[in-house]
């Protein structure tokens, strides 16, 4: 039996990526969404139609799978989603798991959020397939998010002061993934994915405006402000938003500024800087 891997999330940031670089290197690949007929994903991925939520919409999914990268949206209810996605894998008889969990998990200091991956590292731990867990560090495309404030030459939100962390580009999580994915080496391993340096919001703001050749100012958000971005601007309802907030603070008061060796180890290369980042997202912040 050919190999097949499947992808949940494969809409998402993370996801898209890990597709995308499986298909490139002529991998069978399974793409898991709500919405097969309006998901684009390259010629030759298999897009079909499942919820973490429904468990009877996983068991066809998983059939014929060898391994599945497992992405669940953060929120109290991923230790749910992730056992749902675990049961189902071990019941087709998928023999590699590789979890893409957060960094941070099981660190009481982080708050709520920093449960919300604990039981789904532990499904994977315990399935009896091979596994991997990576937790990847702040991502840099989260700061797409400015992209419409950048547009207008008005101040980004700045959720974490002074707090840096070492902003980790989406590609390289996905290439670690992919690794993960087709090589059992990293059987056992837990990953915590950063970029080459810890760098805060401001420093991100300044490297775009070095990028773009304007200014980028920042703004500054109160906790209740921070509150009303993340639901507004990253979609988190009233529980995420809340579970988010003591680990905004954990950041803020430079408690994430970590960098790793982990990216590096696996792929053979530098990870990849938020200036390379930014270099080659250009287009998004542009005006016009």
């Amino acid at each position: 039996m050919d190999p097949m891997i499947l992808v949940t999330g494969a809409t998402g940031t993370t996801g898209s990526e890990v597709v995308r670089q499986l298909a490139a290197r002529g991998e069978k690949v399974r793409a898991l969404t709500r919405d097969p007929a309006r998901a684009r994903v390259p010629s030759g991925v298999e897009a079909v139609r499942g919820d973490h939520g429904d468990p009877d919409s996983l068991a066809g999914v998983m059939a014929g799978v060898t391994a599945a990268f497992l992405v669940n949206p953060p929120g109290p209810d991923a230790g749910r989603y992730d056992t749902a996605l675990v049961g189902a894998a071990g019941a087709a008889g998928v023999r590699r798991l590789v979890k893409l969990s957060a960094i941070g998990t099981g660190e009481p200091g982080v708050g709520p959020s920093g449960t919300w991956h604990s039981d789904g590292e532990r499904a994977v731990a315990a399935s009896g397939a091979e596994w991997t867990v990576l937790r990847p560090s702040s991502f840099a495309s989260n700061t797409l998010s400015w992209a419409e404030a950048i547009r207008r030459g008005e101040p980004v939100p700045n959720l974490t002061g002074d707090g840096a962390s070492g902003v980790i580009d989406p590609r390289d999580i996905a290439e670690v993934a992919v690794s993960a994915l087709l090589d059992g080496r990293h059987t056992g391993r837990t990953y915590t994915l950063t970029g080459p340096e810890a760098i805060s919001a401001r420093q991100q703001a300044a490297v775009l405006a070095s990028v773009l050749g304007r200014p980028v100012g920042t703004r500054d958000l109160s906790p209740d402000e921070t509150r009303d971005f993340l639901r507004s601007a990253w979609g988190f309802d009233e529980v995420r938003a809340e579970g988010v907030l003591t680990g905004v603070a954990y950041v803020r008061e430079g408690r994430n500024a970590l960098v790793t060796e982990d990216v590096p180890e696996v792929l053979g290369r530098p990870a990849r800087s938020f200036q390379e980042w930014a270099e080659d997202h250009r287009e998004a912040f542009a005006a016009g």
